[in-house]
């Protein structure tokens, strides 16, 4: 007798039997996802979060979870033939997400929400509502590859310009045994925009997200004001030495490295911010040498090697600081399963506390977890 062989989301059972949950944001990339694995016949079941309020939403464009979005995500639905929820999440998403990033803000530091948000609703609670439905995995649109050695290993999509690695970092072993990513071994975005056409889909030519969801026109200054009443109070620009240099119009319109609009022109060389301290509601700025940074500590460490993280005294790894930069080499210590120390073999700029730093295989692929990044240099 012959086994059953591995259908796509690799299941020894035929697709049809195979019952796959799709998080769908309403955008191209999640749409070909459903879509894609409805034609192929499994039993496809989509999903969308309601995430902030639906009257804000809708004038809002360009963001991945407006209202507009779930219109469109039930009309692929509708299309392709399959089953369409729309769940509330809204006071999840605000205590798990919206409030952390303003509080980041207020501390200093510079958050990535869109991490929070995989990490702490849609691959925790969106993934246990998947297994409530009694589905066999979760797909998302992301641009990610999981691909199986030892077990389920986390790897850089095909397409380095899509690469979404830094952004799920803190995806967890148990979570990627569920978790399934079409999209991954895709070349190029065009591609995918060739399968909508393919499939018929409305949302073909429709432009990706640019912004933080509910940050309209990326004014997150406004929504933290919003937030956190007093928080955008002016202070002092102020130099290494303590001199002040001029004003600012609150410590939550300025990030780390920031050169421009500081209003401080016609000192001589260029001046960054350094530093934030909104204790005493300064921004503190200096020679761009001043921002070079080879040691980065790190906590909440996610780690997705096949030996426990502190089974080693370090990892020669790469590593990337910020999602737009490319991985540089590192040497990773150990400090507990959880924190490290982490040593660039090359001086980066503008490490600010609140950003990633993701792990990386210094050859291949392969993504080994990361941490955040929680405090000055």
């Amino acid at each position: 007798m012959f086994d059953q062989p591995l259908n796509s989301l690799g299941f020894a059972k035929p697709p049809s039997e195979t019952r796959v949950v799709v998080a769908m944001s309403g955008g191209v990339d999640s749409s070909v996802v459903a879509a894609q694995l409805a034609e192929e016949g499994y039993d496809v079941v989509g999903v969308t979060l309601q995430l902030y309020d639906h009257g804000a939403a809708l004038a809002k464009k360009g963001a991945c979870c407006a209202g507009r979005d779930i219109h469109d995500a039930a009309r692929v639905a509708e299309v392709m033939g399959f089953p369409h929820y729309v769940l509330d999440y809204e006071n999840t998403f605000r205590e798990a997400v919206i409030e952390e990033f303003a509080d980041a803000y207020l501390a200093g530091a510079t958050p990535v929400p869109c991490i929070r948000c995989n990490e702490r609703v849609k691959f925790k609670d969106l993934l246990a509502t998947a297994k409530d439905l009694n589905a066999d995995c979760m797909a998302t649109g992301h641009y990610i590859q999981r691909k199986v050695g030892d077990g389920p290993e986390l790897h850089m999509a095909t397409d380095a310009n899509r690469d979404q690695s830094y952004f799920l970092f803190s995806t967890t072993a148990e979570q990627l045994d569920y978790l399934r990513f079409p999209l991954g071994h895709l070349g190029s975005k065009a591609e995918t925009r060739a399968l909508a056409l393919k499939y018929g889909l409305s949302v073909a030519d429709k432009p990706d997200s640019q912004d933080i969801c509910f940050v309209p026109n990326g004014n997150y200054a406004a929504v933290i004001e919003k937030l956190r009443p007093g928080s955008a109070d002016p202070g002092d620009i102020v130099d290494q030495a303590g001199r002040v240099l001029g004003q600012h119009r609150g410590v939550i319109h300025y990030t780390i490295g920031q050169r421009k609009g500081l209003g401080i022109g016609g000192l001589g060389d260029p001046l960054y911010v350094v530093k934030l301290d909104p204790a005493l509601r300064q921004v503190i700025v200096g020679p761009k040498e001043a921002l070079s940074t080879r040691t980065i500590p790190l906590r909440e460490i996610n780690w997705l090697g096949d030996e426990a993280f502190d089974s080693r005294g370090e990892w020669h790894l790469n590593v990337k600081v910020r999602s737009t930069r490319p991985p540089r080499p590192a040497v990773v210590r150990p400090i507990s399963a959880t924190e490290a120390m982490v040593e660039l073999l090359d001086p980066e700029d503008g490490v600010s506390p609140g950003q990633a730093c993701v792990f990386y295989a210094p050859e291949g692929s392969r993504v080994f977890g990361g941490g955040w990044i929680w405090r000055g240099r």
